[in-house]
């Protein structure tokens, strides 16, 4: 029998997503980094159903360095955010980080993080200085930004960097919820205590391709507004009490042009304007509507949020998906 592991100051987590290109580098840095901070830690990757070679290279990995890393292999591809998720309830760090496997957030800003806990933070959000990303992404993500910032109280200066660090107690309530679907640093934010954000490295993806679509970031922004915030409907409620007043305002100006002036023939494309206006609307506001619908319909069903189908280095006794059904699963050593 294996003997105990210490148990880690510093947990890093990282989701893994076909990334086979990145890994070699990855670990060659990951690991150096991590040796210099001088500090027991442990690496957890989750492989989120990659189908290239990511999963080989990663169970490498764990033969190379077994004391310090663990492997969460989840038996389908369940999205970024349930696969951090998954990852910390299998962390034991007391500060625990999380990192793309895409190289673009440095390895080695890790202890400006480290350091930022140290100082009393329990949650360090992260800016990246001089942002790597084409033109579309980066107007994109202000645009996303401020959006957030009118409809909820998460104040994320930058949500698209996921290089950020979680103290233990901030993970353990994320390890507590049973939301469908979330935004981790979104949620992570609203349990912080002396949430501070820093400035970190930035740097071009040098291999693969991002997984983020700008299809995926209208969605996960969708998850953020509805998620965290019910400004939206009140949004609606109140553009639906204005278009009604001014509505019976015009109505009540046509009934009157009538009796003074008498039957006329004009205005009846502004009326179709007016019309197919007002159906615009009610349409958004029935996707908004909708947005929310489907949350709760997603909650409600109690499905799992993601299936873990092994877990290379776990010792016994480690925490589960937390309050949901989950399947047996295999443990390797």
């Amino acid at each position: 029998m294996n003997a105990p592991r210490a148990v880690p100051e510093v947990s890093v987590v990282i989701p893994v997503y076909n990334e086979e290109q990145a890994l070699p580098l990855l670990f060659a840095r990951l690991y150096a980094a991590l040796d210099a901070l001088g500090r027991p830690y442990e690496v957890v990757f989750v492989d989120d159903g990659s189908r290239d070679a990511s999963l080989a290279q990663l169970r490498r990995q764990f033969e190379r360095r077994p004391e310090v890393t663990r492997v969460v292999v989840l038996a389908r591809n369940a999205g970024q955010h349930m696969a951090i998720l998954a990852a910390f309830a299998h962390t034991r760090g007391s500060y625990v980080i999380t990192l793309d496997a895409d190289l673009q957030n440095p390895p080695e800003e890790i202890g400006k993080l480290v350091a930022a806990m140290d100082r009393g933070a329990d949650y360090v959000g992260t800016i990246r200085v001089r942002r790597r990303d084409v033109l579309w992404r980066k107007a994109a993500s202000r645009l996303m930004n401020r959006l957030r910032e009118r409809t909820t109280s998460i104040r994320i200066s930058d949500q698209g960097c996921m290089l950020r660090g979680y103290h233990r107690s901030v993970v353990d309530a994320l390890n507590r919820c049973t939301e469908a679907s979330t935004y981790v640093p979104a949620l992570a934010y609203t349990f912080a205590r002396h949430p501070v954000e820093i400035e970190v490295a930035h740097a071009e993806r040098t291999v693969g391709v991002s997984k983020y679509s700008l299809l995926r970031l209208i969605r996960l922004n969708f998850d953020l507004m509805t998620g965290f915030s019910v400004a939206p409907l009140q949004f609606f409620s109140m553009s639906g009490i204005v278009i009604a007043l001014l509505s019976l305002a015009f109505v009540v100006y046509l009934a009157v042009r009538r009796l003074i002036v008498g039957p006329e023939a004009e205005g009846v494309f502004t009326l179709f304007g007016i019309a197919f206006f007002l159906i615009g609307v009610a349409l958004i506001g029935l996707g908004i509507v909708g947005e929310y619908v489907g949350r709760i319909y997603e909650q409600v069903r109690q499905r799992p949020r993601y299936t873990v189908a092994a877990v290379l280095g776990e010792e016994s006794g480690a925490a589960s998906e937390p309050s949901r059904p989950q399947p047996e699963r295999e443990t390797l050593e």
